[in-house]
């Protein structure tokens, strides 16, 4: 898990629970995407909610969920710096 703390003390990261961040201090937890199965039961990330773009088609789940990392830690969370 990448944390990027800012000078002031704001943190920003991907949510997982590799660590408690509640112990961190308040959290504001905002959805980055939306991982979702298509008509023909393939899969794609939407991360519009981040002004990013559609990931995929995938053949499951895992894959756009990955996917989904990669593009949040190399675009969105270089920016929280």
């Amino acid at each position: 898990m990448q944390l990027v703390i800012q000078p002031g003390g704001l943190v920003h990261c991907l949510y997982g629970e590799e660590i408690d961040l509640h112990k961190i201090g308040a959290m504001s937890i905002a959805r980055g995407s939306h991982v979702e199965p298509d008509p023909e039961g393939q899969w794609t990330a939407d991360l519009s909610p981040v002004d990013g773009p559609v990931l995929g088609p995938f053949a499951n789940r895992s894959r756009a969920l990955e996917a989904e990392r990669q593009w949040l830690e190399t675009h969105w969370l270089p920016k929280a710096r």
